[in-house]
């Protein structure tokens, strides 16, 4: 039998779940006030379990498709049974990766270049269930495909546009050429449906990044799911040559055992290294979604799917019957966890994560090897910016442990979730 726990943690999750996807209309016209109404603010009201909220309903269905471009064929993957489960840990790198990313890595002129291809597509993805959500995409899923590279690699990207809509990808990358910048008045420009561009970007700094569309109206294209995570890892080799562009110290205090240091952390942060095996890694990108777009989001969460990391039907012993994929997400307290962390809510400042009973280590940008923030329990991110966060859960007992957006609205309709320590 579950302990209790687990069962106040089931019920707990079962009930946000099911008064977010109850007061979320199927038709998108709910605002986030009535949605809030429906939950109750106190986590004992929603335990007790309240009726639903008919609040006050917006009538409007989506903006004017007239103001996003031009109209032309349209392409859809069909049910891709999106799993924010495998997406934490599906990492596209060249060699290998989600089956439907078409990707490849070789040497051209000396350098290593990993290709993907990646499409942009009109679909619609559940957010919540029983709640569809008309997406633009990167091949058919949101967040999109995470591409994993080296520092110093050519990244190649084959884009096409299959979307009603012209689109382009803009990388947060040092990218030294403005024809690759992937905006309206540079380089191809804005892409009409059909056509067709290959980006190439050196990738640089090492770190947490990501990719993007940068059409206008911005905020319309970035809400609509048009994102995704990019992994710079570090390569140990130069991190050796020139340590000072990786910690906070001038080049005179850079000692012989500082150096090591450096190199031995960049190697557990490279997938092509061996130490890197003992790190699980985890890709979270918090996102949210506008359903009666009135410029207020009525959904969040981590990887689209809200609660997806919640307490569903479980034996307490780690074998869970997910239902709807939903949840935990387990860790090993042997392994050191490490999680890329990623803000693109549009219409909200400011995106947090908390963590109850752990403290991490947290790096902005990943652009560095020693932490930027030492010891906390919360972080703050605006839109575009990212991080990686190092947990070590070796001393903490078995069970469930919660982590959240710490805005209590935002974990009330969405981004709440659990780690399993085992």
């Amino acid at each position: 039998m579950p302990s209790l726990d687990y069962a106040r943690a089931k019920e707990l999750s079962e009930t946000l779940e099911q008064r977010l996807a109850d007061s979320v209309e199927t038709d998108f016209t709910v605002s986030r006030r009535s949605v809030l109404g429906g939950i109750g603010l106190a986590g004992s009201a929603a335990l007790a379990g309240l009726g639903r909220a008919d609040g006050d309903a917006h009538g409007d269905s989506g903006p004017d498709d007239s103001s996003h471009g031009n109209f032309g064929v349209v392409g859809e993957y069909r049910d891709r049974n999106f799993d924010p489960h495998k997406f934490l840990t599906r990492f596209n790198t060249g060699r290998g990766g989600q089956e439907y990313v078409k990707q490849d890595v070789y040497e051209e002129d000396g350098r290593t270049v990993r290709e993907f291809e990646l499409t942009a597509v009109d679909t619609k993805i559940t957010i919540a269930p029983g709640i569809k959500f008309p997406a633009w995409s990167y091949n058919g899923q949101v967040p999109g495909p995470t591409l994993r590279v080296v520092e110093g690699d050519l990244v190649r990207v084959k884009f096409s546009n299959a979307g009603r809509h012209v689109h382009t990808i803009h990388p947060h990358l040092r990218n030294l050429n403005p024809e690759m910048d992937g905006i309206p008045t540079n380089g191809p420009g804005v892409l009409d449906s059909g056509e067709s561009f290959t980006y190439e970007w050196i990738a640089q700094p090492a770190g947490c990044h990501f990719y993007h569309c940068h059409t206008l109206p911005l905020k319309e294209h970035v809400h609509r799911g048009l994102y995704g995570a990019v992994i710079v890892d570090p390569d140990p080799e130069r991190v050796a040559e020139r340590p000072e562009e990786y910690c906070e110290f001038h080049p005179s205090q850079i000692t012989d055992e500082l150096r090591d240091e450096l190199v031995a952390e960049a190697k557990t942060r490279n997938h092509e290294y061996p130490e890197n095996d003992a790190v699980n890694e985890m890709v979270m990108v918090m996102n949210g979604f506008d359903t009666n777009f009135d410029g207020d989001n009525e959904v969040y969460a981590v990887n689209t799917r809200a609660f997806a990391y919640g307490v569903g039907e479980t034996d307490g012993n780690g074998n869970w019957k997910a239902g709807e994929t939903k949840r935990p997400i387990q860790v090993d307290k042997t392994q050191r966890q490490r999680v890329y962390l990623v803000n693109v809510v549009e219409f909200d400042p400011i995106n947090s994560l908390h963590t109850h009973s752990q403290f991490f280590d947290y790096y902005d940008h990943g652009t560095l090897l020693t932490p930027t923030l030492n010891n906390v329990d919360t972080v703050m991110q605006c839109q575009a910016q990212r991080g990686i966060i190092e947990l070590d859960y070796s001393n903490h007992d078995p069970g469930l442990y919660m982590f959240h957006a710490h805005q209590s609205e935002f974990a009330e309709l969405g981004w709440m979730s659990f780690f399993e320590v085992v």
